[in-house]
């Protein structure tokens, strides 16, 4: 393995290889419009109305986890920068099993993550239409091809206008959640009376029934959510390849991902349910949209709801490009159809992209079978969040791996993650615990119910399909 990646590493100038065309402005921003996405402005209203406030002590748990992982993540790239992504790193440090695993998992959870974003695509865009009116099931598809067409149009192009339309959706996400932050604090300052006679106040955070209103199952049961949020916080680990100057770059993206929890999710929630009370926030609508509407402010409701729309083509677009790049990967592997290596004149995948977006497409046929916009969010995210977990779980045994058949090169890091080995443990430990967690709510349970089918499907896929692949025409 080491010897195919060290050729491919060789050929970076050619065009049959990735060419590193995104700058450090480019992944940072990317970093953080992975960390700002569907989950948060969708999903937290859902989470907020199962844990209350104390989804903020979730994110900052989940948050803090996740610096550990991706600081795990970090160490391992850099020790060696002839990994292109997940795919290379765990085939090399675990085997080709774990190559063929997390490649599939990770293409088919964007897949998941593509369909949640079309039903809230769906649900934004039902904010135009009259009171009690909705867009029809054959209406829902439409859209939502229209929208697969779309982000697959921008990513043919090159990578670097992937990464120039990606900086423009994050930065419009991040002035939209400061200026927020600045509005609502105003607004909490200046006693702002909405016109139910609700004031904002900080204490609107803990005097409905405290920090755990719900108690301790409800506290619980908002993980689930609340993980899927995190869902492209790792998505700096796809982009390796394509990174310019990764041993400078890519340490920043990571070291401030503490920063972006507690300014995007912790402070800007915090100031969402001091404006609007907790208990009045709809589960079914984005708490930044009605946390305008509650105040009596329609423009700035109908601003934010254009802003987080971006946000979900954000979210496609990083999702069509990370499944792109781990069928490249498999590919190029033996691990998947040989023709989806193939990259076009400007470097880009595009038989990978377009063979991503036809499976998305599905996510059109999911509108017109369940109309019901939170469900297919719901029932999309939680399969998604099963799969992730296992990916997460996976880097972080790649990284006891590493520790143990690369000391030398653990020794020579400049970017060790803290805690180390240990700290490994501790995440898995995490990650296991979040997995028990599906099981208290019926439809995340029903999704981990039906979770290990894929595990089976790649079982006999790797047995019958890749195995004699690799008998056909070798391996290292």
């Amino acid at each position: 393995m080491n010897k195919n990646i060290q050729q491919s590493s060789n050929a970076q100038g050619s065009s049959h290889e990735l060419q590193r065309q995104l700058t450090n402005r480019h992944l940072q921003l990317v970093a953080i419009g992975g960390a700002i996405g569907t989950g948060l402005f969708m999903g937290s209203g859902k989470t907020i109305a199962l844990a209350g406030p104390s989804i903020l002590i979730i994110y900052m748990i989940i948050g803090t986890m996740f610096f550990f992982l991706m600081r795990g993540l970090g160490e391992i790239l850099l020790s060696n920068l002839h990994y292109k992504s997940f795919i290379d790193m765990a085939h090399d440090l675990i085997g080709p099993s774990a190559g063929y695993y997390i490649g599939w998992s990770y293409w088919l959870g964007w897949v998941l993550v593509g369909i949640a974003d079309l039903a809230a695509i769906i649900n934004y865009l039902n904010f135009w239409l009259p009171d009690g009116t909705s867009f029809t099931p054959i209406g829902q598809a439409l859209i939502s091809a229209g929208c697969v067409l779309f982000v697959l149009a921008i990513n043919l192009v090159t990578v670097r206008l992937f990464g120039e339309i990606e900086f423009w959706f994050a930065l419009i996400k991040i002035l939209a959640i400061l200026g927020l932050i600045v509005i609502g604090g105003v607004m909490v300052f200046s006693h702002f009376q909405s016109p139910d006679g609700a004031v904002a106040s900080f204490s609107n955070v803990w005097s409905h029934g405290g920090m755990f209103p719900k108690g301790g199952d409800g506290f619980l049961a908002g993980f689930q959510i609340a993980l899927f949020a995190f869902v492209g916080v790792e998505l700096i680990g796809t982009m390796a390849a394509e990174t310019k100057d990764p041993e400078k770059n890519l340490p920043k993206a990571v070291n401030a991902i503490p920063t972006r929890i507690i300014l995007f999710y912790v402070l800007a929630l915090f100031i969402v349910m001091s404006v609007t009370p907790w208990n009045q926030i709809p589960a079914d609508q984005s708490p930044f949209v009605s946390l305008f509407l509650h105040a009596g402010i329609p423009t700035s409701a109908i601003i934010m709801n254009l802003v987080v729309l971006s946000s979900v083509m954000s979210s496609m677009n990083s999702g069509v490009f990370s499944t792109s790049r781990m069928l490249f990967g498999l590919s190029r592997g033996q691990q998947a159809p040989q023709y989806l290596a193939d990259l076009s004149k400007r470097a880009v995948p595009a038989k990978g992209l377009t063979f991503s977006c036809l499976f998305i497409m599905l996510g059109a046929v999911l509108q017109y079978f369940v109309p019901n916009t939170m469900e297919a969010f719901t029932l999309a995210s939680s399969l998604t969040v099963i799969l992730f977990i296992s990916i997460w779980g996976m880097i972080m045994v790649c990284y006891i791996r590493y520790r143990k058949l690369r000391p030398e090169l653990h020794a020579k890091s400049t970017f060790k993650m803290p805690g180390g080995v240990w700290m490994a443990y501790i995440v898995i430990a995490f990650l296991i615990f979040a997995l028990v967690i599906l099981s208290l709510e019926t439809d995340t349970f029903n999704a981990l119910k039906i979770s290990p089918l894929w595990v089976i499907i790649l079982g006999l896929t790797y047995q019958f399909v890749y195995k004699r692949r690799v008998k056909q025409h070798g391996a290292d």
